[in-house]
């Protein structure tokens, strides 16, 4: 099974709110599934999006299974919810990256090469989990909108590696613990999982 594949059988076999039919048709539509994860560190290749979203999918359910995750933080949460946040946390990163060209030398033959790679076109600056957030409240909306502890899971997921204030990044994860989580699962995907690729 291919990532997208998997990404689609979590999807509609776990997120049924209002919307998510009209969701999924416009990440078929984007990028989203040919598109990386960055530009040269993790997911840095074709399909390495949807590739990170699937990993951090099986990377929260994991953590959230944990005896000592539940003892500590109480936390118990829906199917949805946890393919919600883990699969769309980055969803920021659609219609987000180009291919370019630059020259590269061959190492083999010593000839310069023009080689392809990705490039950051951001064509709505709206930060980065905010415009997650931003952008999923466009299809979840009234009774299906985000509830406040998934928008702030997606909207904190980076974690202290963000650029926004650290008492206010410390507070978001101390008062939504499904934050924290994804936030530990999005860690693991990136840096075990993936990792740098250079």
């Amino acid at each position: 099974m291919t990532a997208k594949e998997e990404f689609i059988a979590i999807y509609e076999a776990n997120i049924r709110r209002e919307g998510a039919d009209k969701l999924l048709d416009y990440l078929k539509r984007s990028d989203f599934f040919t598109a990386p994860s960055s530009t040269r560190f993790h997911g840095s290749h074709e399909g390495g999006l949807v590739q990170h979203s699937v990993n951090v999918y099986h990377c929260l359910k994991d953590y959230l299974s944990r005896p000592r995750t539940k003892e500590l933080y109480g936390m118990d949460y829906s199917e949805e919810t946890i393919a919600l946040v883990a699969l769309l946390h980055d969803v920021c990163k659609v219609n987000f990256y180009t291919v370019d060209y630059r020259n590269k030398k061959n190492d083999e033959t010593g000839v310069w090469e023009k080689v392809p790679y990705y490039t950051i076109n951001d064509t709505l600056p709206y930060g980065h989990g905010e415009k997650s957030v931003y952008i999923l409240s466009g299809f979840f909306y009234g009774d299906a909108r985000l509830t406040r502890e998934e928008a702030f899971a997606i909207r904190y997921h980076m974690g202290f590696s963000g650029i926004e204030d650290k008492n206010v990044i410390g507070k978001a994860l101390e008062m939504y613990p499904l934050a924290l989580a994804l936030n530990v699962a999005d860690m693991e995907a990136s840096y075990y999982l993936e990792g740098s690729e250079k």
